[in-house]
């Protein structure tokens, strides 16, 4: 059966951005499809149009079963295949079956108002998401990031979620209605913008004042004990924290639960791994989560959630988590494996620390009861210390590191 290729013209911001090429496509159309706002320019024409209302899979459904014998036109804003429905009818009818006719993007366009090079800019869409881990990955790591908002997240929300994580080393570029007669372009402090009403459709540019925050510190994987803040001695030591992670096998969407937080060491080095998803640090004593909320801040870690709890009590409303680290249980161990295996998600992955003989065998045991598949690593660390002429190697006590992973077949 021969499909007639479905044609998706780029709009640019306005008909004005439209070539002769795109025209031709739009004037041979049998249907038109595409939301209000663009179907509005064309109300002369006398063809069937099909408006975009957020009903994306019927509308891909009407395509399939329409595009055998009509010529169909799909207008998309701006270009696209960047960030837009190009992308998505590609994948949904197949690439042979469809024409992309490109166009300038609002990005491109709202670098242009503001005269600067967006070579270097992160583009990230906000669009319909309900992912702020990637919003907060771009603010930990870039200088200059363009935003596609929407009417919920839109440039005051995303102010407020600045001044709410104290993040105020950006400048905030605002442009509406680009290539219309409202067309409005404006810089603001987020404490500005986080009061004020914007126009749709609109983008937000955010430009980093200085490179990086004075007390903001760089962050690497297996950071020495003394960059964190910590308890005389009372810290997941730097080589035992490294293979730790290693048997986390972290992945950037997990949900990370860190039960018995202590510093936070091992919460904060996860946002390495954990780059687009979100980190529990559970801690009952007040004092151990402020020196947690004190390494959060220098290192600049967003992701990441600080928890009051008694365990195995306070984690219920928490999301379910695809790994769980706990830093010793001690004599309530059993029963917190027990609670938290329950919330983990299929094939997720417990890694338990403890120094104590008692809690090798109540861990394993536990987790061979309730159908994990185990694992454990004895780490014996002996540390360099300076002799009056030469060195000598201090052991520090051995650690046990249990690893369980969930069997899908005991899922509750």
């Amino acid at each position: 059966m021969i499909m007639k290729p479905v044609s998706v013209i780029g709009m640019g911001l306005s008909p004005r951005d439209l070539t002769e090429t795109h025209l031709k496509q739009i004037r041979q159309a049998d249907i038109l499809i595409g939301g209000k706002r663009l179907l509005q320019f064309f109300e002369d024409y006398q063809v069937i149009k099909k408006e975009i209302k957020g009903n994306i899979k019927d509308i891909i459904q009407y395509i399939k079963d329409k595009m055998e014998k009509d010529t169909i036109v799909v207008l998309a804003s701006g270009d696209p295949l960047f960030f837009g429905i190009g992308s998505l009818l590609v994948n949904a009818i197949g690439a042979e079956n469809v024409s992309i006719y490109p166009n300038i993007s609002s990005v491109s366009a709202a670098f242009s108002r503001i005269r600067e090079s967006w070579s270097d800019a992160h583009v990230i869409s906000m669009h319909g998401r309900n992912d702020d881990a990637v919003f907060f990955h771009a603010l930990s790591e870039k200088n200059k990031i363009a935003v596609f908002t929407d009417p919920v997240r839109n440039p005051a929300w995303l102010a407020n979620t600045l001044l709410e994580n104290e993040i105020t080393d950006f400048r905030l570029c605002v442009l509406e209605q680009l290539g219309t007669p409202s067309e409005r372009v404006g810089w603001y402090d987020p404490a500005q913008a986080a009061d004020m009403q914007f126009s749709e459709p609109n983008i937000l540019i955010l430009k980093r004042i200085s490179s990086q925050s004075e007390e903001k510190k760089n962050l690497c994987f297996g950071m020495p004990d003394q960059s964190f803040e910590h308890q005389k001695g009372l810290i997941t030591k730097a080589e035992v924290r490294a293979v730790t992670l290693s048997k986390l096998c972290l992945m950037p969407g997990h949900i990370v639960w860190d039960l018995g937080a202590g510093s936070g060491s091992v919460s904060i080095e996860a946002a390495l791994f954990v780059k687009h998803g979100k980190i529990f640090a559970v801690e009952q004593r007040a004092d151990r989560r402020e020196l947690i909320r004190t390494n959060q801040k220098r290192f600049g870690v967003k992701n990441l959630e600080i928890i009051e709890a008694v365990l195995p009590k306070g984690l219920k409303d928490l999301p379910r988590p695809d790994r769980i680290f706990i830093g010793g249980g001690g004599r309530d161990l059993e029963k917190i494996i027990e609670v938290v295996s329950s919330c983990l998600m299929n094939h997720g992955i417990i890694v338990i620390n403890t120094v104590l003989l008692s809690n090798i065998e109540t861990a394993l045991s536990t987790l061979r009861r309730i159908g994990f598949k185990t694992d454990i690593v004895q780490i014996q660390i002996s540390r360099g210390q300076d002799m009056p002429w030469s060195e000598r190697l201090e052991a520090q006590n051995p650690v046990w590191i249990i690893s369980g992973l969930k069997n899908g077949e005991n899922e509750d």
